[in-house]
């Protein structure tokens, strides 16, 4: 029923990509599992270092070497399957992470929280296939525009990330709902416009679909609309195979529909999270002090004056066992997450396997 994912020379069993989750949500047990199982499995290099004893200390050495410590591990893991990681454009030396992924072997870079408009050039000589991820088909034209312009080249891949999407929102806060309604016609156009610029280069882009695919009736849906596949990532908070703690797993089960929120980032994005009393705190009392900075953003995107509060503190505070006073990022489905499986029952679910 389901034909597998072809990126080039990559070829993953089941067209599903497991979305990266930062800080610490997705790393090498949940990535190295999906990618055994079939899927891509994806690490996110948002403060990727934090279980380190020195990552305190010098946070952006401990990310440099744990990008390599994880990745290794998730292909150990994976047994031969595929393995990448989520790059955030808005990231602290965001040019060096992603020639140090590079340089340690990467499969896949998906990058987005900004246009990845220099990511041709980073990649350039490696085996590394990339992906931007948009929002909107005027989007996904500049950038397709801009890379065969500048760089004589087009995306291996392509991910759509829509509304419902958890973390941050390629949309503005006011538009959401109405990009809801209209996510599948904007879908169709962006298809349209990949093909475009694949046929240029004679070569097949595949689309991936991302933002609330929480059964096989969804993935179905998206297939039907002209993607390859899709990507998930909420519903794999919810596995015993999760590199997040417990305390965090259980905010997710235990989440209703109500609890769901659009919250501000410091990246300048809306982002979709769960209710808790940091919700309630950065309603009325911004901007929250920082206590220490961690070089998580660029500084085009964090500006110590004006920044509401320091996303790392927060996202760390979720998992270092705070999850009341954390930042909880989550898809818009989170409330229909109700109980801990594992990596391969959901996915032998989602494909009838």
């Amino acid at each position: 029923m389901f034909k597998p994912l072809v990126i080039k020379d990559l070829v993953a069993k089941v067209p599903l990509i497991q979305g990266g989750m930062g800080i610490g949500i997705s790393l090498s047990r949940l990535a190295g599992t999906v990618a055994k199982e079939g899927g891509i499995g994806i690490l996110s290099t948002a403060q990727i270092g934090y279980r380190r004893d020195d990552f305190e200390k010098n946070s952006l050495r401990s990310n440099w070497q744990a990008i390599k410590e994880e990745f290794d591990e998730a292909k150990r893991i994976a047994k031969g399957g595929i393995v990448g990681f989520n790059i955030m454009v808005a990231q602290f030396q965001y040019e060096k992470i992603v020639q140090r992924c590079v340089e340690i072997g990467a499969d896949v870079i998906i990058s987005g929280a900004g246009l990845p408009v220099n990511l041709p050039e980073l990649v350039e000589g490696s085996k590394t296939k990339i992906a931007p991820i948009v929002s909107s088909a005027k989007g996904a034209k500049v950038l397709l525009k801009t890379w065969a312009k500048r760089y004589n080249r087009t995306a291996d891949f392509v991910v759509i990330e829509g509304p419902k999407a958890g973390g941050h929102l390629g949309f503005k806060a006011d538009d959401i709902q109405s990009a809801i309604e209209n996510m599948d016609n904007e879908v169709k156009k962006i298809v349209e416009i990949v093909k475009e610029y694949a046929e240029t280069f004679k070569e097949k882009v595949p689309v991936i679909f991302a933002g609330g695919v929480f059964t096989q009736e969804d993935i179905q849906h998206y297939l039907s609309l002209g993607c390859d596949g899709v990507q998930m990532a909420t519903r794999f908070v919810a596995t015993e195979e999760c590199d997040a703690p417990d305390d965090f797993k259980e905010r997710y089960i235990n989440a209703k529909e109500e609890d769901v929120k659009i919250i501000k980032s410091p990246v300048g994005l809306p982002g979709r999270a769960i209710h808790n009393s940091f919700y309630e705190r950065i309603q009325t009392q911004t901007p929250i002090p920082i206590e220490k900075c961690r070089n998580c953003l660029s500084y085009k995107h964090c500006d110590r004056k004006t920044i509401p509060y320091c996303i790392s503190e927060f996202l760390l505070k979720a998992v270092n066992h705070d999850t009341e006073n954390a930042l909880l990022f989550a898809g818009a489905n989170v409330y229909r997450v109700n109980e801990i499986t594992t990596v391969k029952k959901l996915i032998d679910e989602l494909f009838d396997r």
